[in-house]
């Protein structure tokens, strides 16, 4: 398999020996897998060899991981069963992944197969984009930037309170979204992170966790400028509302939605290994500052809602064009 793919705002340039891992990418590519780009920013190259990388001689970083001249060995990555080595390229980042693993990994991939496949395609293909995108200066958000016949907007809950079920209904009347899930910003700018839309009952694709299924996004947008932030809330009446909300709450929103997200709970660690061995990167990705420039920027709204089933874009047009602009 040879491909690239645009995510996170960083084209990778897809290799891969082995034909169930192409699989898993090409599913977790939710059909964004283009021709093979010699010039692609960064590389992620699957090999079939399951040989050990040698790290004679390398210095032990911490457990599990080797470091040596900028570059890093880490074994088991993200508990996947994958072994992974970074180098840099004539400043370009070169991730290649070795199928070796333990018993325990191997055990929990087949008992838990839902959860190994989302892990599998994160730490093959979203995690590089999204650590590469830090060292660009943006950061990871558990958010979705949606382009409603109202405005564009940065629609931003924790997991459950409805926002997949909100953006789909945008989608089938028009709208265009990054995603429904996580996204990168700089704090103007909103980046999709590529990934299959997961929803309640959703078609005939992978069955996922909560008893959701995959389903493509159809109308991805790769990047969108929003013009305000709505926070979502569930509320125990019919009618939905759209109130004002404060900058600050709004910032919070977005930063601990972000870290109770559990698709990024094995990113953070992976972060600050690649930082500390690599020299690159933030140890930490900049998520509080991006939050903050974009709400202190944008106007923000809350939206409370009820089970009228209501349209994020009718609800911002009937505010009119100087609630957002």
């Amino acid at each position: 398999m040879r491909a690239s793919l645009d995510t996170a705002g960083v084209r990778l340039d897809v290799r891969c020996e082995l034909d169930w891992a192409a699989r898993l990418i090409t599913e977790g590519a939710a059909g964004e897998l283009r021709a093979p780009d010699s010039h692609a920013a960064a590389t992620v190259r699957v090999e079939a060899d399951r040989c050990p990388f040698d790290t004679a001689g390398w210095r032990l970083l911490t457990r599990g991981t080797w470091e040596r001249d900028g570059e890093l060995v880490l074994t088991d990555v993200c508990t996947t069963g994958f072994d992974l080595r970074v180098t840099l390229d004539a400043d370009r980042p070169v991730f290649v992944y070795r199928w070796r693993p333990q018993p325990r990994s191997r055990a929990a991939a087949w008992a838990l197969r839902s959860r190994f496949h989302l892990l599998a395609r994160a730490a093959l293909i979203q995690f590089p984009a999204l650590w590469w995108a830090s060292e660009l200066g943006r950061a990871p958000l558990h958010a979705s930037a949606v382009e409603t016949a109202g405005a564009t907007l940065l629609v931003a809950a924790p997991s459950g309170v409805g926002r997949s079920t909100l953006l789909v209904r945008e989608l089938e009347h028009g709208g265009r979204a990054t995603g429904d899930n996580l996204g990168v910003s700089d704090g103007e700018t909103v980046w999709s992170l590529v990934e299959p839309i997961r929803v309640d009952g959703g078609g005939g694709g992978r069955r996922m966790p909560h008893g959701r299924r995959e389903m493509p996004l159809t109308a991805r947008a790769a990047s969108l400028r929003p013009a305000a932030v709505v926070v979502l809330e569930r509320a125990d009446s019919v009618r939905s509302a759209l109130v004002p909300c404060p900058p600050e709450t709004a910032a919070r929103t977005l930063v601990t939605s972000t870290y109770i997200a559990g698709e990024l709970r094995r990113f953070w660690p992976l972060a600050a290994e690649l930082a500390a061995g690599t020299g690159r990167g933030p140890a930490h990705p900049s998520v509080a500052e991006v939050a903050s420039r974009l709400t202190a920027a944008l106007p923000c709204w809350t939206l409370r809602l009820g089970r009228d089933g209501a349209r994020l874009g009718e609800l911002m047009a009937a505010e009119g064009e100087p609630a957002w602009a």
